[in-house]
């Protein structure tokens, strides 16, 4: 028997604490204090993202809260839930009481305690108590008062009301609380993440076709919640959409297809797009039928309770015809590859045979070029959505410039290692010079170093990579270096130490660059023999150009004129271009000759019953709160008893909130009483 009493003790203490203001206080500070986390801090962004603002440490320790996707984290969750269920019981313990309340008229007060009230006043009538109550009651009811009648013996009390609606107005503000949180529940990721974990399903990790993917990695297309993507090349089609799940995704079937008919999208002056659409074919698949329908930011498609958002863009499998030259060895001569834009290949063994994985293809490149280099402009989904529903009036930069098509690529090595890579189609003038470049980059976070090749006459990099291969053969070395000391040395001892200088300056430029000859100097020495390396330097490398020349029967170059000042200037980026190839982290440069580009629309599609949900308990909120602050709630008591003169009247009015206009209104209401009783 005590250990079931103490039972109900425990259960009612629980309810009582679930139930309590307080508790709901609390819940609604965690959630505000997340809601400004999640606000402030940019969510579901790339990791690598987290890690350069935080630090390795700090990210693990913030990651085990999942505050990079608060919003949708177990424990935000779980408050949320906890607020309804404290919301609620709230709700179902105090509605009956104020429901009651707003009935009763509060009339079995006894006329003694209307002493004890602030407002009130006495007054003595020559009317006799019958037909004071009906004066008093035509006076209530005509100042918007409902009332009741008690007779006490020989005494009347008369009980009025009015404003009792005020008290729905905490009714619906707290349901509203449960409604909307409810709709944000049914609007999370908690209908996926109960499937997971009640039904078994398991998000699919590797790469693999959709008519692959087992069941279990499937959602049931009568799942009532989901915010999926889809992504879809001109002229496919697809009725599935892609939910990211932990580290891998959930498939989520549609009641019907989508197929791309024709991405268009428009481009502002700075190469940010001022417009992109998608004309599609919707089928409905449980009848067959369909319809054309275009979709765009703001304008999305509304079918069978799913609405599909324009979100963004991307490449759909652009075709490319590339070159790839090598940068090491003797060969010169490039190879002819092709890739498709999302596929992963190996490079040929004598290119290195390297993993590449084609990630991008951009067709305009407007490019901010006021530090020399092109600084890329971002590419985010968010960052394109945002360029299309802002201002279109944007300042005028003379430093941005179309350079033209470029591809992105990574070079995944034996060890797991990735290096970005991106490469423009034609060569960018820098200080009046055409120069092709080479962009590199360790992660997506950093900014892209560029390798810069100096154009030839035919507007290639045929010549420099003809130089480069000259500079990696020793026989050609040895000849450079032999011609550079026959031009600057007196025949003798002289003559051959000027040409084992040049000849071991040039095997360590090839192998090292500059910092090779600086790294190999003695430290006191290094800025001394740097000043005489370098100008040896290159002018063993115009030996070695024209002996290249000779080889590839090309004919000798100018000795005065415009061209010949050209061909300097050629010769000194190659340079700078031949000391900074050590440093590219790769065998081999991807040059993009042609391409045939393929558009993809990426789709936002989302069954989101919780909206409605949402703008109901908006509804109620607003309610509510005018109910709350704009209704308020006046009870009137009049105690009528018979005197010698006829009756005598003792009235008192009071309300929950003592303002002014509540004085005002008693003073109104005493006036009124004392006319009518005929006192003054």
């Amino acid at each position: 028997m005590t250990s079931s009493s103490s039972s109900r003790t425990w259960g009612a203490d629980v309810v009582e604490l679930l139930g309590s203001m307080r508790f709901a206080i609390s819940l609604l500070v965690f959630i505000c204090v997340a809601s400004l986390i999640g606000t402030v801090l940019p969510q579901n962004q790339a990791t690598n993202t987290y890690i350069d603002q935080f630090g390795p440490f700090w990210y693990a320790v913030f990651d085990q809260f999942s505050i990079w996707h608060i919003y949708n984290s177990p424990w935000f969750l779980l408050i949320m839930a906890f607020l309804v269920v404290s919301t609620t019981l709230c709700v179902m313990r105090n509605t009956p009481k104020m429901l009651r309340d707003m009935r009763t008229f509060r009339e079995y007060v006894r006329g003694s305690s209307l002493k004890a009230f602030h407002h009130k006043v006495d007054i003595d009538s020559t009317l006799a108590p019958d037909q004071a109550v009906d004066q008093v009651g035509a006076l209530l009811r005509s100042q918007g008062f409902r009332y009741r009648v008690r007779i006490d013996g020989d005494s009347r009390m008369v009980a009025a009301k009015k404003g009792a609606a005020n008290r729905l107005g905490y009714i619906f503000a707290h349901v509203a609380i449960v409604v909307i949180c409810l709709g944000g529940l049914l609007d999370s990721e908690l209908p996926v993440r109960l499937q997971t974990w009640l039904f078994d399903k398991q998000p699919i990790v590797g790469n693999m076709l959709i008519s692959d993917v087992p069941e279990s990695g499937r959602l049931s297309a009568r799942n009532p919640s989901f915010r999926a993507n889809m992504l879809i090349p001109d002229g496919k089609q697809s009725s599935m959409g892609i939910i990211a799940a932990g580290q891998g995704v959930l498939l989520q079937p549609l009641p019907f297809s989508v197929r791309l008919k024709k991405f268009y999208i428009d481009y502002y002056d700075t190469g940010m797009p001022s417009d992109f659409r998608s004309d599609v074919v919707v089928t409905d698949l449980a009848t067959g039928a369909s319809f054309d329908q275009t979709i765009q930011v703001n304008e999305p498609l509304h079918y069978k309770g799913v609405t599909v958002y324009q979100s963004s863009f991307d490449d759909g499998g652009s075709a490319l015809s590339l070159k790839a030259w090598p940068l090491s060895g003797t060969q010169a001569r490039s190879q002819d590859l092709s890739g498709t834009v999302g596929a992963q290949v190996r490079l040929p063994k004598d290119l290195g045979g390297q993993m590449v994985d084609y990630t991008g293809l951009r067709v305009i490149n407007v490019e901010n070029m006021s530090s020399g280099d092109p600084q890329p402009q971002p590419t985010s989904l968010i960052r394109d959505v945002a360029a299309v529903t802002g201002s279109a009036a944007r300042p005028r930069d003379d430093n941005l410039r179309n350079v033209g098509p470029s591809f992105q690529y990574r070079l995944i090595g034996s060890d797991g290692q990735a290096h970005e890579f991106t490469q423009y189609m034609l060569p960018v003038a820098i200080d009046g010079f055409p120069m092709f470049l080479l962009g590199t980059r360790n992660t997506g976070s950093e900014p892209y170093r560029y390798l810069r090749i100096p154009a030839d006459d035919q507007g290639t990099m045929q010549e420099f990579m003809q130089m480069r291969a000259a500079l990696a053969d020793p026989a050609l070395r040895e000849e450079a270096a032999r011609r550079f000391a026959a031009g600057n040395a007196p025949e003798g001892e002289q003559r051959d130490l000027m040409f084992q200088a040049a000849q071991g300056a040039l095997r360590t430029f090839s192998q090292r660059g500059f910092n090779g000859i600086i790294e190999s100097a003695p430290q006191d020495q290094r800025e001394k023999i740097l000043n005489f390396a370098v100008p040896m330097i290159q002018l063993s490398l115009q030996e070695l150009r024209g002996l290249m020349r000779a080889q590839q029967h090309l004919p000798a170059l100018p000795a005065d004129g415009p061209q010949a000042e050209r061909e300097a200037q050629w010769l000194r980026l190659s340079v700078l271009a031949l000391a900074s190839l050590p440093d590219y982290p790769a065998p081999v440069a991807l040059q993009l000759s042609t391409f045939d580009q393929v558009q993809a629309s990426v789709f936002q599609v989302a069954r989101s019953p919780g909206k409605i949900t949402v703008y109901i308990g908006c509804l109620l909120l607003v309610l509510g709160v005018f109910s709350m602050f704009y209704i308020r709630e006046r009870r009137v008591w009049v105690w009528i008893r018979p005197s010698d003169t006829g009756s005598s009247w003792l009235a008192a009015m009071t309300t929950q909130r003592r303002n002014l206009d509540f004085n005002h209104e008693f003073e109104r209401l005493r006036a009124a009483l004392r006319r009518l009783g005929g006192s003054q």
